[in-house]
């Protein structure tokens, strides 16, 4: 549990003992926003993507990521947003790769032509796989849109209609890798619009076209480091 910090409501003066949600890192490492001792919390009266997040770094595998900014409600109706110190880190991309050695070649992938929505799942369904992740199966947790699949370390999710994912898609899959300590990956056969594209590059969110022979091509850079460095 991190430690408890005194904030006071600027609106009704109350004093309360605060703690800062700790969650998990992808690691696994518990990770909790440092608040700003002494500092003065900001009542929220409207919110937005850049007040709601911090970009904190894990201090057991380094790995820079988002964190919801811790909030208090208070006994007098007002919502607080407490301030925390954010790690210095880098503006985008959040996700930093790593050295890997050379992995061992691959065979080609083979492809199912895709015809329906279920072909499009089956297609990505059989690229994970490819690409190192096995077990994989229908995910337990049924995504706002699409279809989700999951594996050992790693939430996905195909869109398989004709509407671009948008940048709601790309966040809510986001959240729930970080839920479940696991990577994720899109997989989309209409594109993306810019805003959806723009966060996953972000948040590190590997993002794959489907083209209609059922071939993933990566639009973005973690997904080409993902194609390149498999699981």
């Amino acid at each position: 549990m991190a430690e408890r910090v005194r904030v006071r409501c600027p609106a009704c003066r109350r004093e309360h003992l605060f703690a800062p949600p700790v969650l998990p890192c992808a690691c696994g490492a518990p990770v909790a926003p440092p608040v700003v001792r002494g500092a003065d919390p900001e009542p929220v009266s409207e919110r937005t993507w850049a007040d709601d997040w911090v970009t904190l770094r894990c201090p057991v595998c380094g790995r820079h990521d988002r964190w919801p900014r811790p909030e208090l409600g208070c006994d007098c109706g007002t919502l607080l947003r407490v301030p925390v110190q954010g790690d210095p880190a880098p503006v985008a991309p959040a996700h930093i790769p790593l050295p890997r050695t050379a992995p061992a070649p691959r065979a080609a992938f083979q492809p199912v032509a895709i015809r329906t929505a279920r072909d499009a799942v089956t297609a990505a369904a059989l690229y994970l796989r490819w690409l190192g992740f096995g077990d994989v199966r229908r995910a337990d947790q049924r995504p706002p849109s699409g279809v989700g699949l999951a594996a050992r370390g790693v939430v996905a999710q195909v869109e398989p209609s004709v509407r671009p994912a948008t940048l709601r898609d790309v966040e809510c899959l986001w959240l729930q890798a970080m839920t479940e300590s696991a990577a994720c990956v899109y997989f989309s056969l209409a594109g993306y619009a810019d805003a959806a594209r723009g966060r996953a590059d972000e948040l590190g969110v590997p993002l794959f076209v489907l083209d209609l022979a059922g071939v993933p091509q990566p639009v973005n850079s973690p997904a080409d480091e993902l194609l390149a460095g498999g699981a």
